[in-house]
């Protein structure tokens, strides 16, 4: 690998606002990439392209794209997996018939155990990937950025340590896609698991960015009772996040990120189910079992199921 013709093709499963965020700066890059996703967002690009409205891009750009797992993984040496996590099994598990021996799987998800659950379904390893991007599908073959795009990348603890990392960081890096190595990437996820904790859940029943969040007084101190109960479960996992510099850097994040609405905000939006249980309800189990009270997760999670079991059956309804 070196020249981007020369990468490996990169096949995006899940081609949402993520996966065409980052298919379409490696396809810009000159990386083959193909896009499977959605039938109204792949038969807009097969038509149209992908036009990218970033902060500092607007382009549209030609890339593959299909509906069809067969074809997209065809002749594919890297696939990023950026499905939500409540599909992660069954994505895989349609996935695993059409994978080449060797081909590398990115875990694009949110949550810390999606690469867990992906080798418990089909026993493939994954890059455990924690991704930090506020993107969006404002419309079929549309995805907008509106803060940050970058990745970091591990190898999970126990598995065999291939492929290398380095020229998948080199791949992304010249796609002006800023990706670091990570010597401990639990612990990466984890304080990426913070954030998700801190802002996804708020910003979907508020239906407020993240600026407008931290600028709430009252809203800005539940999350932080939120950003401590999950660092309290990390730290029982044996993870080594301290609650002050985690606070510090979400603020942080909010200050980039001020235009950012969350992706369950957008999923509640357009009717579809959160990912709330690998969130939120992931830091309220682990915390049951490891005796770790998390009294306002367990308040936030009971909320955004009541909201998303109304907005379903409204639209089940209609």
């Amino acid at each position: 690998m070196g020249k981007p013709e020369h990468y490996p093709k990169v096949a995006v499963v899940g081609a949402g606002a993520v996966g065409c965020y980052f298919g379409a700066l490696l396809a810009r890059s000159g990386v083959r990439v193909n896009l499977i996703g959605r039938p109204s967002h792949v038969e807009a690009i097969l038509c149209e392209g992908l036009q990218f409205d970033g902060l500092h891009l607007q382009e549209r750009i030609p890339i593959a794209a299909t509906t069809s797992m067969q074809d997209g993984l065809r002749d594919a040496g890297i696939v990023l997996f950026c499905v939500k996590s409540g599909s992660t099994v069954t994505a895989a598990l349609e996935m695993q018939p059409h994978l080449a021996p060797g081909t590398t799987i990115l875990s694009f998800q949110n949550g810390v155990d999606n690469p867990d659950r992906i080798y418990s379904a089909i026993q493939a390893y994954s890059i455990p990937t924690a991704v930090y991007v506020a993107a969006e599908m404002t419309a079929p073959a549309r995805v907008t950025h509106t803060g940050r795009g970058d990745l970091i990348i591990g190898y999970h603890a126990g598995w065999p340590r291939n492929p290398e990392l380095e020229p998948l960081a080199a791949m992304f890096e010249q796609a002006e896609i800023p990706c670091r190595i990570s010597s401990n990437i639990a612990a990466d996820l984890w304080a990426k698991m913070v954030m998700n904790c801190a802002y996804n859940a708020l910003s979907a029943l508020t239906r407020s960015q993240y600026g407008r969040i931290v600028r709430s007084e009252p809203v800005r101190a539940f999350g932080l009772r939120i950003i401590a109960e999950t660092v309290a479960v990390a730290r029982a996992e044996g993870i080594p996040l301290e609650e002050k510099p985690t606070v510090d850097a979400a603020l942080l994040l909010a200050e980039k990120m001020t235009r950012a609405t969350s992706s369950m905000a957008q999923d509640l939006a357009r009717t579809r189910p959160t990912e709330i249980a690998s969130l939120n309800g992931y830091v309220v189990r682990r915390g049951q079992a490891l005796g770790v009270a998390t009294p306002d997760s367990e308040l936030l999670v009971a909320m955004i199921e009541l909201l998303e079991e109304s907005i379903l059956k409204g639209a089940a309804r209609s």
